[in-house]
């Protein structure tokens, strides 16, 4: 009997955790699947993908820079992606077509909240970046009931429009990094590719309010260039994204096997092993 396959399209995709991650869900829940890595550029992604579904695949998580092209595939979107206007799941219905979800927003409150016991009712909020790792976050965020989010962006634009389409949620704003001077945030979310090249987006001194929390949704095998600067910051904690990774995988997971595979264990594991 053929073994269901699922891939993670990607670039880069090198440092690409996801298919160990599925490897132990699947051993966990006692799944029968295949699941790897590829490199896509954003060019090719429509005809990558199609050849993906057309030679038997069941599923895919697309990650940097995919998401936005990815919900825009999708024959048809879950509400939470329809808000985010991106996609990091997709999913083959029984009637041949392609249903895309976005995982990353509850992956991150799920790591948040539940691993690392981190209060967002009445949080001051600021997101750098205004890509499509913002988009995925931003609602699930906003459904937490923060005092207030902010979406730092190079381009002031971007982040003023992103902004205003969550405006309904909560108190979202949206500025430049130079407009950030003399504000001070409970929580920090570094949604920018700065990381994957050990940069840091330009941020003032002084933006991290007293037992304030540092999180890259990015990862590596040693501390990313925003997680060192929350030391910096004196943060209560500063973390990397490998806790969101590996919830928003079990939510793919789930979504596609409709099991729920354990997550702890799976990032004590990946944890323990960089």
């Amino acid at each position: 009997m053929a073994i269901d396959r699922y891939a993670v399209f990607g670039q880069p995709i090198q440092h690409s955790k996801s298919p160990r991650i599925h490897q132990l869900f699947a051993e966990q829940t006692g799944q029968s699947l295949s699941y790897v890595a590829q490199e896509v550029p954003a060019e090719t992604f429509t005809d990558a993908a199609d050849a993906f579904f057309s030679q038997g695949g069941k599923g895919l998580n697309c990650t940097v820079p995919l998401k936005e092209l990815a919900w825009a595939y999708a024959d048809k979107n879950t509400g939470r992606a329809g808000l985010s206007k991106a996609v990091n799941t997709l999913v083959l219905q029984e009637d041949g077509g392609i249903l895309g979800d976005n995982t990353d927003g509850c992956g991150l409150v799920s790591d948040l909240m539940l691993n690392h016991g981190i209060a967002l009712s009445g949080s001051r909020i600021l997101i750098l970046g205004a890509g499509g790792a913002s988009r995925g976050i931003i609602a699930p965020l906003c459904q937490q009931t923060p005092h207030s989010l902010t979406i730092a962006n190079r381009s002031i634009d971007k982040a003023v429009n992103l902004a205003t389409e969550f405006s309904d949620m909560t108190t979202v704003t949206g500025c430049g990094f130079a407009a950030l001077a003399g504000q001070q945030y409970d929580l920090i979310l570094n949604a920018t590719s700065a990381s994957l090249s050990d940069q840091l987006p330009p941020l003032p001194e002084n933006l991290l309010a007293k037992h304030g929390v540092c999180y890259d949704l990015a990862y590596g095998n040693q501390p990313t260039a925003f997680v060192r600067w929350g030391w910096s910051q004196h943060a209560a904690k500063s973390l990397d994204g490998l806790g969101m990774l590996v919830e928003q995988a079990a939510e793919a997971f789930f979504i596609w096997r409709g099991v729920r595979p354990d997550t702890r264990a799976v990032i004590e594991l990946l944890d323990k092993s960089r």
